[in-house]
């Protein structure tokens, strides 16, 4: 039996749409229990998590835009969540000497310690997620998913 080239490239196609959904699904299912979670068990939403995530990499505060940039979603959403971080104390606005219209928002001391409890349970969860998964397993994955970054990366590059 001959394969032709044609049919090759038709099969391929739909196998990476398969893994396409494969990764959605995979990756929404993971996202939907850790917000369960969240809310469970802190009364916390994944985007307030991620706002404060970003926030505790960036130790001298991050303007707004570079949040939404980030996180990749828009500054709207990104100011309801910190003018309620602010409220409860566990972020605070600063200005930017120089920049009337700008300010830096970092986590106060007490958003530096919730945080830090939090994302010890949020790796905890993310264990428990995956803990049906090896070592080779884990290896594997994120070598090929590696390989699929570096692809997307110099696809990028090509377009531009």
């Amino acid at each position: 039996m001959t394969v032709h080239p044609q049919t090759t490239r038709e099969s391929l196609s739909k196998e990476r749409l398969r893994l396409w959904l494969k990764l959605l699904k995979t990756s929404r299912s993971i996202e939907d229990e850790v917000r369960r979670r969240l809310r469970r068990h802190h009364d916390w939403t994944l985007p307030r998590f991620d706002v404060m995530s970003a926030l505790s990499r960036a130790p001298d505060g991050l303007k707004m835009g570079e949040i939404s940039r980030m996180l990749k979603v828009s500054g709207g959403n990104i100011t309801g969540i910190v003018d309620k971080l602010t409220e409860e104390g566990l972020a605070l606005r600063v200005a930017i000497p120089g920049d009337r219209r700008a300010q830096l928002v970092r986590l106060t001391d007490k958003g530096q310690e919730m945080f830090a409890r939090h994302s010890a349970d949020h790796e905890a969860w993310i264990d428990d997620i995956l803990g049906g998964l090896d070592a080779d397993d884990l290896g594997g994955m994120i070598a090929r998913l590696d390989r699929l970054t570096e692809t997307l990366l110099a696809e990028d590059k090509d377009a531009d």
